[in-house]
């Protein structure tokens, strides 16, 4: 089977690389300000971290920001493909985790149900850095399933991981606990590798103090933010929480199928099953002890623990090839068969691909519409009047990246209802309305509304602006 991992693997870059130039999508919201803050810090000016409805900073997506903005207008393009990468080896890391603890064909199976949940590809399009988190911390657990208490490379994997995401610090602090247990490390070791794991909330608090003045500012923001947004959640909801993410992320016939594998892994090997049961642990802990904090609670940050349930997934569907030949073996594996081939046919009569494609197309589309209303040349001489406007805050971003324009020159119709003068955009098709405007239930449709006596100088297939100088 490992003489088709690697033909296998080359064919699906090409394939990406094909969708990559084919479907041309651009940064989430989060992943723009990223650029933002890092080509303001190039300009030798503090990051804005502060504002209505602005993301969590990340460290290290500043500095790939700071980076990709050297490449100009191209740099968010750049961020795509970079998280398509991401994607790619997160896709090579879940294949080597489940060939290393159970068998090839589970890691073939597991792999190809990561690819055939398109709520993970869909992540990269769109440049979330969930993704790079995932392969990050996917590859720190492979490297230390092939070598037992490896030490300095898994530290530095979970270091960058926690520049990510807040639920690197505690995969790090874990790792640390474990690889130190007393009579398996010197003092120097355990010196060295809790300054590693340490890395992740020291560049954190640092940035924040250095903009905010707030060292925990990250923390504090996050909590409100989610609040503001109808995100947090208390304890006594999580459990009633877990399964239902779950199964949006990888899929009801894939999590029954998981739940299936983890109960013969334990019963076929159990020490075999420990590497995934660790990652699926890992993932639901954090995410728990993240959501305990006050920060956001939606499916996505469940994405470790699912990538674990894909694997167990691939033990129901492949899991035969631990045992002996025999009846045993010969039932499973027409079981897992018979299995796999209903679901591919259910899935190949029920994809909805035109869905997918609507999406991705949307992504390009929308964008260039909102390049060309933005650059139009009464747009521009208007823009000197006052400041550019949007519904909310969903593409104040992309705007400020298109344009290079200031922090303080783009806001929103809820920081200014009212406005005198300058540039007003409104979203104009069915699919900018409830993606770029009313996307909120807080917010009200008088944001869609353009002010009066404000004149239409500027259109596009997804959006419309009104000036007034």
């Amino acid at each position: 089977m490992d003489a088709w991992a690697r033909p296998l693997f080359a064919v699906l870059c090409l394939a990406t690389v094909v969708g990559f130039v084919v479907f041309p999508t651009y940064p989430n919201y989060d992943s723009y300000y990223s650029l933002l803050w890092g080509r303001e810090v190039l300009d030798a000016t503090l990051p804005h971290l502060e504002g209505f409805r602005v993301p969590t900073q990340h460290p290290l997506a500043i500095v790939a920001g700071g980076v990709l903005s050297l490449f100009g207008e191209v740099g968010d393009r750049l961020w795509v493909l970079a998280t398509i990468a991401s994607f790619l080896a997160l896709v090579a890391a879940v294949y080597r985790l489940g060939r290393l603890a159970f068998t090839p064909l589970v890691g073939l199976i597991a792999a190809a149900l990561l690819l055939s949940r398109f709520d993970f590809a869909f992540l990269a399009a769109r440049g979330y850095i969930d993704i790079p988190y995932m392969a990050l911390v996917v590859w720190a657990l492979v490297l230390e399933v092939q070598k037992p208490r490896r030490g300095t490379l898994v530290f530095v994997l979970l270091a960058l991981s926690g520049m990510l995401r807040v639920e690197g610090w505690l995969l790090a602090a874990a790792y640390w606990v474990w690889i130190c247990w007393p009579g398996h490390a010197t003092w120097p070791e355990r010196v060295k590798w809790a300054a590693l794991a340490a890395v992740g909330p020291v560049v954190w608090c640092t940035v924040d103090f250095a903009v905010t003045g707030d060292p925990l500012f990250s923390i504090h923001y996050t909590g409100n933010f989610a609040e503001d947004l109808g995100r947090s959640r208390s304890l006594d909801e999580l459990p009633g929480t877990l399964p239902v993410f779950f199964s949006s992320l990888v899929k009801l016939p894939v999590l029954i199928s998981a739940v299936a594998g983890f109960g013969l892994a334990l019963w076929i090997t159990p020490r075999r099953a420990l590497a995934p049961l660790v990652l699926f642990l890992a993932g639901v802990g954090t995410f728990v002890a993240v959501a305990a904090g006050g920060a956001s609670v939606i499916e996505r940050y469940l994405v470790i623990g699912a990538l674990a349930l894909l694997i167990f997934a691939g033990v129901g569907f492949g899991g035969w090839t631990m045992l002996e030949r025999g009846g045993v073996r010969t039932a499973w594996m027409s079981i897992a068969a018979l299995a796999l081939i209903g679901g591919v046919v259910y899935t190949a009569t029920n994809l909805n691909l035109r869905r997918f494609g609507n999406e991705l197309t949307f992504r390009g589309d929308a964008h260039d519409a909102l390049t060309a209303v933005l650059r139009d040349p009464d747009v521009t001489k208007a823009r000197a009047c006052g400041p550019l406007l949007f519904p909310n805050h969903k593409l104040v971003p992309d705007a400020r990246w298109i344009l290079g324009e200031d922090f303080e020159r783009v806001k929103t119709r809820l920081e200014i209802p009212d406005p005198e003068r300058g540039v007003v955009v409104i979203a104009t098709s069915r699919f900018a309305i409830f993606k770029h405007a009313l996307s909120n239930e807080a917010d009200s449709a008088t944001i869609q509304v353009p002010p009066e006596g404000w004149a239409a100088v500027a259109t596009s297939p997804h959006y419309a602006a009104y000036a007034r100088c």
